[in-house]
């Protein structure tokens, strides 16, 4: 409609600020809003639309950043209390790709303090509420993303994902979310450009708005060794694929995870549409022995690594979880990190031998429906107690342990109307691939087209 002058970009920018203005009251997905800075861009846009030519592929789309992305010049506030003031003087480079691609800046996405966490709420904003049930919780840590795009207050949005942080707020949203491979939107700043836990990614109503985020914001930066050389450029293609006899995995518990019937049998149709689409499904999962240990080891690594010395010169300024996984991190021996990484390269051997002969692998990307806002994690998922706030999501994390592209999709309902996602992970560095059988399960469902209450 922009590139078609059907609508301007500061028309655009205003239905998205109307949105914005009736629904974030009450459920709290964007913390700072930038409306000055919105509207100098999207006229910007408009200049550029009018001239014709190469028209950047973002431009005049309204998007939000995730408060933990700098961004020059617009508060900062990771979520806690010693940065709510801190303005950036420089900019993460997945929003700077994201402006450089004409994308109109509204405001940034609530997110827990630092990221660390399944819920969405600190102590400088408050939490964030699912647009389907505001009673209930959109996940986390880029649930102000989530939320954001599911009610129509923007048009796309950036996350991270390091257990599971855009995959669970799309999978709460009905929305989708993408955790592409490492390097694929190099993350810099960094303090560790080695690091491929934590990655950045985005969020959208559409996989089609996936790959055209994707499109802009991939590509190599010379300041990050792990980066993938192929250009954005590979996403700018059709989706559509021919999936007749392509073999898909299809796990409902990745041999033995705790997940809520509930859960399981919404995605049950969506198993059937991936039949009738031609892939040749079966009921397997790779072998995940490891997948904790290497996970759990790095992940308090990482913690040690960020706030050891901030912890030790603000002690009451980060909360209980955040000091937990520092002090499990500050225990670690050379020792631990040699065994988890032996696990992790066994465990990446493993899956990537299974993958050979399933092209795919299908399964639940939350293991519960939405949860209870107030409730700051499942203590017990069918029965089995979870042990700390990160044991709930495992489903996604024990892929991130070993950096595959993984996509969470809409799939399904529960009896009660909250949305439930599929979690499809592909290939080593098959992003695309991932990409196109979502699209596919998509284009089937239509699941996408249903909004919530506040959108």
């Amino acid at each position: 409609m922009l590139r078609r002058r059907e609508i301007s970009a500061v028309e655009l920018l205003d239905a998205h600020l109307e949105q914005i203005n009736r629904t974030n009251g009450e459920l709290n997905a964007i913390v700072t809003l930038v409306p000055e800075i919105a509207r100098e861009r999207a006229e910007m846009a408009d200049r550029k639309l009018a001239l014709g030519g190469a028209i950047p592929l973002l431009t005049g789309l309204p998007v939000a950043h995730k408060d933990l992305h700098e961004t020059k010049g617009i508060r900062t506030t990771f979520g806690s209390p010693i940065y709510a003031d801190y303005v950036p003087t420089r900019t993460t480079l997945i929003v700077q790709r994201m402006i450089d691609a004409g994308a109109v800046t509204v405001g940034k996405t609530n997110t827990p303090q630092h990221g660390a966490g399944s819920q969405t709420f600190n102590e400088v904003f408050g939490t964030t509420r699912n647009p389907w049930d505001p009673e209930r919780t959109p996940g986390g840590s880029s649930g102000g993303a989530g939320v954001a795009v599911a009610a129509g207050m923007v048009s796309l949005a950036d996350g991270s994902d390091h257990g599971a942080s855009l995959r669970n707020p799309a999978s709460f949203t009905n929305t989708v979310g993408f955790r592409p491979s490492p390097g694929r939107i190099p993350t810099w700043p960094s303090k560790d450009v080695w690091w491929t836990h934590s990655v950045h990614g985005p969020m959208a109503r559409t996989v089609e708005d996936i790959a055209l985020f994707m499109a802009a914001a991939s590509g190599p930066d010379p300041r990050v060794p792990v980066s993938i050389e192929e250009s954005g450029k590979v996403f700018a293609t059709p989706l559509d694929a021919d999936w007749m006899g392509v073999p898909l995995a299809w796990s409902d518990d990745l041999g033995g995870l705790p997940i809520d019937p509930e859960v399981t049998a919404a995605l049950q149709p969506a198993k059937r549409v991936l039949t009738e689409l031609g892939f040749a499904v079966t009921d397997a999962s790779p072998d995940f022995t490891g997948a904790e240990e290497s996970f759990q080891v790095f992940r308090a690594y990482n913690y040690a690594r960020e706030f050891g010395q901030a912890i030790a010169t603000h002690p009451d300024s980060y909360k209980d979880t955040i000091v937990w996984n520092t002090e499990q991190g500050l225990r670690l021996t050379a020792s631990d990190l040699g065994q988890a990484a032996e696990a992790r390269t066994r465990l990446f051997n493993r899956v990537g031998a299974f993958l050979e002969t399933h092209r795919f692998l299908a399964l639940p990307t939350a293991a519960v429906p939405p949860f209870a806002v107030e409730d700051e994690y499942p203590t017990q998922i069918d029965g089995q107690p979870m042990d700390n706030y990160t044991s709930w999501f495992a489903s996604c994390y024990y892929i991130s342990a070993i950096g595959l592209p993984a996509i969470s999709v809409p799939a399904g309902f529960t009896d009660s109307g909250l949305p439930i996602g599929l979690q499809i992970v592909g290939r080593h560095h098959a992003d695309l691939d991932v990409l196109r059988a979502a699209f596919a399960l998509q284009q089937q469902t239509m699941l996408w087209k249903r909004r919530p209450p506040f959108a």
